[in-house]
């Protein structure tokens, strides 16, 4: 009997010991990343910009980029344009709901980390007929009640699932930035959009003007020829003049409306009720803005931060691809309890199973290393994505400060160009009026005064358009520091309820509870 006792104890230990090991093996294989180690690419960029423009580069005691950045043009009513449209643009907040779709895929993916479980129950109600072929003599009613409950877990033990879950989080910082770069593209289309108007406004304003004065300078030429000083064709050219004028001011008058139509799209409100009111000065400000070191534009641009996340993403997929080259093992388990006749609560009656499965591929044709192939060489394309990324960024940065510097110049010689245009046509007019000059030379400096001073509007509009592009190059104010973390981009605990339908907003980025407030569309003014 002692003897016995010693066996069946050496036989537990044993059981007990392998069972450690196996638990310390899985553990351990658990513990394998078959996916490359992944560092992002570092790129040696110059030292300084190429041009400079109306920007600097920034010095210590210089404060980054706002990412108000409009504020910079002191301008109100943009103000209040760009506020509306960061809280009602319905794009936005779309751009919003798909981090939050990314968000509960990260979720999903985390799911199959852990163990399942279900519960079944049934019954089922039969009944044969007495009459059919080769019945078999016995009852000809059945029932059949019956629940349980089942489990199943996957170890993870080549990181497929935690590569999965590493994805999906990247996936969901990657849309993160998406969204930064669908707010940047909004703040500066209505920024551009806005100064365009302006532009018109200014335009409106110069027809204004010439039209006032050619009306009176075909009075004094009516006149003129009533006094038999002027001849008809002085007449029908200053009436051409006048008509011209008129017909280019109802063409700006229209291209006026369409922004104005767009920017009451861009900030949720009908382009029938939304009025933004006119004014005779275009804005000329030239803000300067710290431009940074080329080296740091890499970490202020939303869109390199989405090719370097797509990068991460690729690089991960490696490791997936690498898994399914080896063993995968489950373990499944049912039990309850299966009765005829509501006779659940015998014992006789339990039912159980429990057990694991390995697969491993021995020969698929191919498969999984046709797989594996694939997902090198989308992350090699992912890396050229994140260089022309880099590259393109660079680029429109050095657009900027040639758009910027050659705008600016071109303005300043334009508003002397008006200048001496204007006092050309004083003159001109003068000499006419007094009969020492014929009406041919007061009209060629009526057009080159009104070629001038509508150009001159036109430029300004566009340097201050390429002064929003050159602040959207530069990131406006983001910084990759605002993304997510990847641990931030999971949502809720393993049993968790609170926020489902809102989650708690990281990264800045937030979705509307209400959105039945932005469906009044009557707004009427900025």
């Amino acid at each position: 009997m002692a003897a016995r006792k010693t066996l069946n104890r050496k036989a537990g230990t044993q059981r007990t010991a392998l069972k450690a090991a196996t638990l310390a093996a899985l553990t351990a294989l658990s513990a394998c990343d078959l996916a490359p180690a992944y560092q992002a690419p570092h790129f040696v960029v110059p030292a300084s910009w190429h041009g400079q423009g109306l920007f600097r580069e920034a010095q210590p005691q210089d404060t980054v980029l706002r990412t108000d950045w409009w504020t910079l043009f002191k301008d109100p009513v943009l103000n209040t344009l760009e506020a509306q449209a960061m809280t009602s643009n319905a794009d936005l907040q779309a751009a919003a709901e798909r981090f939050v779709q990314a968000r509960s895929i990260v979720m999903e993916a985390r799911s199959d980390l852990l163990p399942h479980f279900a519960l079944a129950f049934g019954s089922t109600d039969n009944k044969s007929s007495s009459d059919r072929l080769f019945r078999y003599k016995g009852p000809i009613t059945a029932t059949d009640e019956y629940y349980g409950g089942m489990a199943s877990w996957e170890p993870d033990l080549w990181s497929s699932i935690r590569n999965r879950i590493r994805a999906q989080k990247y996936y969901a910082q990657a849309q993160a930035a998406q969204y930064a770069a669908a707010r940047l593209s909004l703040q500066a289309e209505v920024a551009t959009d806005y100064f365009a108007l302006r532009g018109m406004d200014a335009q409106n304003a110069i027809y204004t003007q010439s039209i006032r004065y050619y009306q009176q300078a075909l009075h004094v030429t009516q006149v003129r020829l009533d006094n038999q000083d002027a001849t008809g064709i002085d007449v029908a050219r200053a009436k051409n003049q006048l008509y011209m004028t008129q017909a280019r001011q109802l063409d700006v008058q229209a291209q006026r409306e369409v922004l104005e139509h767009a920017l009451a799209v861009l900030v949720n409100a009908s382009p029938s009720s939304f009025r933004i009111a006119e004014v005779e000065k275009q804005d000329d400000a030239e803000p300067v803005v710290p431009l940074g070191l080329p080296s740091e534009l890499l970490q202020r641009r939303p869109d390199v931060a989405v090719a370097e996340r797509e990068m991460a993403q690729a690089n991960r997929a490696i490791g997936i691809a690498r898994a399914a080259f080896y063993p995968h093992v489950s373990f499944n388990a049912t039990g309850g309890f299966d009765a005829n006749g509501f006779d659940l609560a015998n014992l006789a009656n339990s039912m159980w199973s429990y057990g694991a499965s390995v697969t491993m591929p021995l020969f698929e044709g191919g498969l999984r290393r046709a797989q594996l192939q694939r997902t090198w060489s989308n992350y090699r394309e992912t890396r050229d994505h994140y260089r022309m990324a880099v590259l393109s960024a660079f680029k429109d940065v050095e657009n900027g400060l040639s758009m910027t510097a050659r705008l600016r110049e071109e303005n300043a010689r334009l508003k002397d160009a008006v200048q001496a245009a204007m006092q050309s046509q004083t003159l001109t007019m003068t000499l006419y009026k007094g009969g020492a000059d014929g009406y041919l030379d007061a009209l060629i400096a009526q057009v080159n005064t009104l070629d001038a001073r509508i150009e001159q509007a036109q430029i300004q509009a566009r340097a201050l358009q390429a002064t929003v592009g050159m602040i959207r190059a530069l990131g406006g104010g983001w910084q990759d520091k605002l993304l997510p973390t990847p641990d931030q981009t999971m949502t809720f605990s393993v049993l968790g309820y609170d926020g489902l339908k809102h989650p708690q907003p990281v990264g800045g980025i937030d979705i509307t509870p209400h959105p039945e407030q932005y469906e009044d569309l009557t707004k009427t003014k900025p």
